[in-house]
């Protein structure tokens, strides 16, 4: 069956087989930023925002998407421009094997559009349904902490006292480097 889509801002055409989810039509797409973790809508991996709203296209099936307007996390920022919640995932070391950030990160995005000031409980709450094994859900709650405070313009540098990269130094600033006395 024939699904029409926007994803990422893209007009397409999918096709969809009978068994698939939107998961599954949006991998064999190329957009494998969208992890299948349970295949059945449980583990958050795949987690998308189909109309503005996130949900968990391994859970929905691809004629519920059919019109929509798909947002992948390829879609929030570039390896050069990372989206805020990203950035601030990879300041605070929040990525570990990286299988369920991809649903993180949309969970956290789609939590700070709609409260930019969340507690950690709320922050919590919001990464509920996410499942990792790996991170102990400590540094991803950090991450999106720290998201929130860089969206509202309360701090600019990276979350270890490092300077975002690109920064430019003064000559002699060794808070920029190792401060091991190297020519760099």
């Amino acid at each position: 069956m024939d699904i029409e889509l926007t994803i990422n801002g893209e007009r397409t055409i999918v096709e969809a087989g009978s068994g698939d989810d939107l998961a599954t039509v949006l991998r064999q797409h190329g957009y494998i930023g969208v992890k299948c973790g349970c295949d059945g809508g449980t583990c958050g991996a795949s987690k998308v925002f189909v109309d503005g709203e996130v949900r968990m296209a391994c859970g929905m099936a691809p004629a519920d998407a059919n019109g929509s307007e798909i947002l992948t996390v390829a879609a929030l920022g570039t390896q050069d421009d990372l989206h805020p919640v990203q950035q601030a995932f990879v300041d605070n070391f929040a990525v570990q094997c990286g299988f369920c950030i991809p649903g993180m990160v949309m969970q956290a995005v789609a939590l700070l559009d709609s409260n930019p000031d969340p507690t950690e409980r709320e922050v919590r709450e919001a990464l509920n349904d996410n499942v990792c094994r790996c991170t102990g859900y400590q540094k991803p709650v950090e991450a999106v902490l720290d998201a929130a405070g860089r969206m509202q313009g309360e701090q600019s540098v990276a979350a270890d006292g490092g300077q975002p990269v690109g920064t430019p130094r003064e000559e002699g600033d060794a808070a920029g480097c190792c401060g091991g006395g190297c020519d760099e």
